[in-house]
């Protein structure tokens, strides 16, 4: 994993907003209609081709495929591993459920976005890895037209394809979330062995609480945190941590977040996970008073800080001068080299649908990249001042 010696690289957290006729052939093979593969094919190149053109437009540095080939960054695995099947409902997050008529109001303007959510109901194994050497041909194409510092592919923890697909086969949580942490081991492994970063998305350490396990205490959600990072680690057996990253965050939706757990609480358990590189949330009001924490707490040193400066649930477009005091608060606290420029989550959690209207979420980016040039100069005009 690349970091900044000259200055503050960028990145973001990987989905990004899908033109419709990928959003087409994605719903087509979720709901299992026959789709020609060549014209599947043509149209995730040409998407993959034009978002990274973009993103390094945008000034990007560390760039993604967008997630093009994913319908949703969790429920996608249903076409790669088996023991999945049928779909299940929806649990809204408790943050939601105590205001009723806001959560219906959500859920009405997502009703659109039809996607399974499939439940394990037999034995989990690898059914095949040829759609993720599809999506990495695919990105390693334009990658070959394209001037970017560095690239990385997104999948799912363990830990998250059991919050979102439910359990009806394994006897226990833990049994669950081992097979799945067995099965995983082959696409991490692929996708570091093709020469990109993986970024293991994770919001099972903390959306995980109020969504899927609101019903139990705290207590035992951080057991079953502690869990999940076990058994990521263990699927990362092979792989070395500075190829890794991995995103943890509260949800990527509008709401009052009034159940998000403090950062506090669930990072000393986030920081035993392997990978070398951790996305945090730090844009949004709920969180980003958040980087204090870093005055106390100190990042091990084989950690790189990868905040979230831009917010992904509003379409206001943050000013470049605003982005720059975000990353100065992080670099001064745990200093200029071992921080990347975020985003709190992805600008395409979801096929078809998201909070940020696409040409905007674009202006974001070329925001982050004006605020982390702003934060460069003062970062390292400062030292070249104090080393005179």
């Amino acid at each position: 994993m690349k970091i900044g010696t000259e200055r503050i690289l960028t990145t973001h957290v990987g989905s990004l907003p899908r033109p419709q006729d990928v959003v087409d052939c994605l719903f087509a093979e979720d709901r299992g209609e026959p789709v020609d593969p060549q014209i599947f094919d043509s149209t995730l190149r040409r998407a993959v081709a034009a978002v990274v053109a973009r993103q390094s437009e945008a000034g990007v540095d560390v760039v993604s495929d967008g997630e093009m080939g994913k319908i949703s960054y969790a429920t996608y695995i249903r076409h790669r591993l088996t023991g999945f099947d049928g779909d299940s409902a929806r649990p809204t997050p408790q943050d939601l459920d105590d205001f009723p008529e806001f959560r219906d109001r959500l859920v009405k303007a997502g009703a659109s976005a039809t996607y399974k959510r499939p439940v394990c109901k037999g034995p989990i194994a690898v059914k095949s890895l040829e759609p993720l050497r599809h999506d990495i041909a695919r990105f390693q194409d334009a990658l070959s037209r394209s001037r970017v510092t560095e690239a990385f592919m997104n999948s799912v923890s363990p830990g998250t394809i059991a919050v979102f697909q439910p359990n009806e086969y394994y006897s226990t949580h833990e049994a669950y979330v081992a097979a799945l942490a067995d099965a995983m081991r082959a696409e991490y492994e692929t996708i570091v062995n093709s020469g990109l970063l993986l970024q293991l998305d994770c919001p099972d350490l903390a959306m995980g609480r109020h969504s899927r396990f609101k019903n139990v205490d705290d207590a035992q959600f951080l057991r079953w945190a502690e869990l999940h990072v076990e058994a990521l680690n263990h699927a990362l057996a092979d792989v070395p941590a500075d190829r890794v990253r991995f995103h943890v965050c509260w949800g990527n939706y509008e709401g009052p977040h009034t159940h998000d757990l403090p950062l506090t609480t669930i990072l000393p358990i986030a920081l035993k996970a392997k990978p070398m590189g951790m996305l945090l949330e730090a844009a949004n009001p709920r969180h980003e008073h958040e980087w204090e924490v870093w005055k106390s707490q100190k990042l091990p040193e084989d950690k790189v800080l990868i905040p979230g400066v831009v917010a992904t649930t509003s379409n206001y477009v943050e000013a470049p001068e605003l982005i720059a005091q975000r990353i100065l608060h992080f670099a001064e606290l745990v200093g200029r080299d071992r921080v990347i420029a975020g985003t709190d989550c992805g600008f395409g959690t979801f096929a078809g649908f998201g909070p940020i209207y696409p040409s905007i979420a674009w202006l974001k980016m070329q925001s982050l990249a004006r605020g982390a040039a702003m934060a460069s100069a003062r970062l390292w005009e400062h030292a070249d001042s104090a080393s005179r």
